[in-house]
Parts: structure tokens; sequence; C-alpha cells
């Protein structure tokens, strides 16, 4: 599965041994992403200064809670610029 939209809070509780836990919101509401340390070393700087995220992983849900676990993070704040771009008609 694959999940985007902008980064609106970040994570990494030092109880957590190394996880890295994001929230994304897009136009259809919010999905909370776990990085686990190994994905978050192999794309540490997507997962620390992206504003906008892709991330690829897969889909868990326990105790009524829906989260997914990355397994690639892509940093795709480069697409807010042309958002800015006017429209050409």
């Amino acid at each position: 599965m694959a999940v985007a939209g902008l980064v609106i809070l970040r994570q990494r509780p030092g109880t957590t041994k190394g996880v890295i836990f994001l929230t994304l919101e897009d136009e259809t509401g919010v999905i909370n992403i776990v990085v686990w340390k190994k994905i978050y070393e192999a794309f540490r700087r997507a997962v620390i200064s992206g504003r906008m995220l892709r991330i690829t992983g897969r889909v868990q849900r326990a105790d009524g809670v829906t989260h997914v676990i990355a397994e690639q993070v892509e940093d795709i704040s480069a697409m807010l610029d042309t958002l800015l771009e006017p429209a050409n008609d």
C-alpha cells in the first residue's frame, strides 16, 4: 500500500528504541505511520526533513487503530512548489 500526505507530526519517544511515529494528512484525513529503526536509517533525510512524504508499506490494524508500517519513504515535498505555479490554460 502507498499513502502520501503532509507531515503534521513526528514523534521519537525515548522509550521506543529508535522507532519514529509520523502522522500524515491529506484531503481525506490522517494516517499514522510507524518507521522502524532500520527503515529510518535507510531513509533518514526524508523522515527528518520531508514536508510531504509518500510511504509504501503494509497496513496493520490492532485494537481499533490502523497504521502503516513503512517499508519505503520518499520525500515528495518538491510537489508542493507546483501548487504555487499558475495554471497553464
